[in-house]
């Protein structure tokens, strides 16, 4: 069985630094906020650009913390795709603030900026404030930021990029990180940048919202732990997990170029078959997952069943929308209805993805899913 995503073979690889950096931990004993969180928060802030790094317990975590910042109240709106992980527009809705689900672009699985107006329209004739927008670099590649921010800046709105997926990614040359006025990232074992456990961080250049998600991190700590400002909540990232970011982040920029090469070969074996995925003009990916959308009349659940038995893992992200999820089902939805967002669900795919994969196991993964895809149409 091909692993779908391989941390044994990274863990290989830095094992001994690993080690060592936890040794150190247990050796100084300053489990929460420790050295190396400081560290970390450091390393962070100069791979991304941005004045702070704020690392906290998961991404989920930072999101919430994020929303803080900007001060997102119970009842204002926030324009957020529905085709995105729950954390997205749970964030929202444990704040009070109302998700405004919004349709993607078919090719880039991202918020449509040209969608954005119909989600505005729809919240404000519902008589709802809407104050922001957060979208998602699903799958590695950012969102069209160009687009989206020019959109925020007609209509006074703010830009949380939601980058759990796509830290590590860039867009017109700048990294994410840089590209809304705050992003939000996951740590969590199955991103590209993972800990061994939950872990999370936020990156701004504002000071404001750097502060109250400091404070907010630590039940609202002000000059002191006993001293609080605000409400907050528990969000602080542990230093062992800290430490094993540290390390991996030393070879994050390989895995990076690694991760490329993978896309690459799979465009080469696949990209004349089925629809492959497509990096938008100026964008680069971490590629946290290779997403391919079958033939509308393929039997999604056999392909997966036949590549199964020939050893070959696959997963669907996503296939139920948000604005279809129960909890959800309250919340406005822009023109009534997603269509790109629900053919999407349908037809999504998800291959092996990880820097460790060997070009003959990518063949190998190639030659089952075009031999599986084959049974399908015949």
């Amino acid at each position: 069985m091909i692993p779908f995503i391989d941390l044994k073979a990274q863990q290989e690889r830095i094992r001994a630094d690993i080690d060592d950096r936890l040794t150190k931990v247990l050796d100084h004993g300053a489990y929460i906020m420790g050295p190396e969180v400081k560290e970390l928060e450091a390393e962070l802030a100069s791979w991304a650009g941005t004045k702070h790094a704020i690392s906290c317990a998961s991404g989920t975590d930072a999101l919430i913390l994020a929303l803080l910042g900007k001060k997102c109240r119970p009842g204002q709106g926030v324009i957020v795709p529905s085709f995105t992980f729950a954390a997205s527009p749970e964030s929202l809705a444990v704040l009070g603030a109302i998700p405004v689900f919004c349709d993607v672009d078919p090719h880039s699985f991202n918020l449509d900026a040209r969608c954005l107006a119909a989600a505005l329209d729809s919240a404000t004739a519902q008589q709802i404030d809407v104050v922001g927008v957060m979208a998602v670099g699903l799958f590695g590649q950012p969102s069209d930021m160009t687009a989206i921010s020019a959109f925020a800046k007609r209509h006074d709105l703010w830009v949380i990029d939601d980058a759990a997926q796509s830290f590590g990614a860039s867009w017109d040359g700048r990294p994410v990180g840089q590209l809304a006025d705050v992003t939000c990232t996951s740590f969590f074992p199955a991103k590209p940048l993972g800990c061994y456990g939950d872990g999370g961080a936020l990156f701004t250049d504002d000071d404001e919202v750097a502060e109250i998600a400091v404070s907010c991190r630590v039940h609202g700590m002000g000059k002191t732990k006993y001293h609080n400002d605000r409400i907050g909540m528990t969000a602080r990232l542990d230093t062992m997990q800290a430490a094993v970011l540290l390390s991996k982040l030393s070879i994050f920029k390989d895995e990076l170029a690694h991760r490329q090469r993978v896309a690459d070969s799979y465009e080469a074996h696949l990209g004349a078959h089925v629809a492959t995925p497509r990096l938008c003009d100026g964008a680069t990916s971490s590629w946290a997952q290779y997403t391919v959308k079958l033939p509308q009349h393929v039997n999604r659940d056999a392909m997966q069943e036949a590549m199964q038995k020939a050893g070959v893992p696959t997963m669907v992200y996503y296939p139920i929308p948000m604005h279809k999820q129960a909890p959800y089902l309250r919340y406005p939805v822009a023109n009534k209805a997603l269509p790109i967002t629900d053919a999407l669900c349908d037809v999504v795919l998800a291959l092996p993805m990880h820097p460790y994969l060997s070009e003959e196991q990518i063949a190998h993964i190639s030659e089952v899913f075009l031999h599986a895809l084959q049974e399908q149409t015949a």
